[in-house]
């Protein structure tokens, strides 16, 4: 049973998907078997990886290491079929035009049926899963704490029966910082850094989640940005200054939010394997 999960957050476009991976192959060179989940409709990892078909049912990339593409529906259903045994009535369930609308009217039940599998293990409920650790490529900011609102609002809404317990059991398992742990990515860029920023003081009020900040596409470098001022004579020079310059501010930036904040290297790797392979060695 995953007695260990890491989310992947961050603005869109900051190579959270990358970094993700990167984390997931560390660990499993650690000798962890490792589920690398990807949330959403469509996955990034087969094509970046060329991949076979990338389902809701893992499928081993490497040694130690799985994927897997889980959507809420599919995580309500398997769910469903857990409780009541039977696939011909969860069909059924499924099918049902009534059911139907009230899944779709109800966004929160996906979410809540997506955080429910990924704690399951710890949680010791539901499917069995035969791996130490999850590498979750979560949603972009604003969908991450929706995701986390979900068994939050359930909790308050429902106090007691099975829902409400476990909603309960959710939350109190993304709150243990002994399993879960929550890795923002962000840029050296002023807009993806204050996302960064603002995302860990909300999941602080609003959840009492602690995170950290990764620092990606960091330009790893004895240079200062006052060391090129004087002798800024052609463009790439100049390019370089203004870089340094703002890598220096966002740093500081982070660095005044979180002592917690570790730089990923600017890597130039046309080869998927072998970028995701140096990252995950800066990790």
């Amino acid at each position: 049973m995953n007695e260990e999960i890491h989310f992947v957050t961050g603005k869109g476009g900051v190579g959270k998907s990358l970094v993700a991976a990167s984390l997931a192959l560390k660990k499993s060179l650690q000798g962890k078997r490792v589920l690398l989940v990807e949330l959403g409709e469509q996955s990034f990892f087969q094509d970046f990886f060329n991949l076979p078909p990338v389902t809701f049912k893992p499928q081993l990339i490497r040694p130690q290491l799985s994927v897997a593409l889980w959507k809420g529906e599919e995580s309500l259903r398997e769910y469903a079929k857990h409780l009541i045994k039977v696939e011909g009535l969860v069909k059924l369930f499924f099918e049902n035009p009534v059911m139907r609308a009230f899944v779709n009217v109800a966004p929160a039940l996906r979410e809540l049926a997506i955080l429910g599998k990924i704690t399951s293990g710890p949680r010791r409920h539901g499917p069995p899963m035969p791996f130490d650790c999850l590498v979750i490529d979560s949603f972009a900011t604003g969908h991450f704490l929706a995701l986390l609102e979900a068994p939050k609002g359930m909790a308050e809404a429902v106090k007691i029966g099975p829902m409400g317990e476990q909603s309960s059991s959710i939350l109190k398992t993304l709150r243990d910082p002994a399993i879960c742990h929550y890795h923002i990515v962000t840029l050296p860029e002023e807009l993806p850094a204050t996302e960064a920023i603002e995302l860990r003081s909300q999941l602080q009020k609003d959840f009492g989640i602690q995170s950290h900040f990764l620092l990606n596409k960091f330009i790893q470098t004895s240079l200062k940005s006052s060391d090129l001022q004087e002798n800024s004579s052609d463009l790439f020079t100049e390019y370089l200054e203004s870089k340094l310059k703002q890598q220096e501010i966002i740093f500081k930036k982070l660095k005044q939010e979180s002592q917690d904040l570790r730089t990923l290297p600017w890597i130039f790797e046309a080869d998927s394997w072998e970028l995701t392979e140096k990252i995950a060695g800066s990790l």
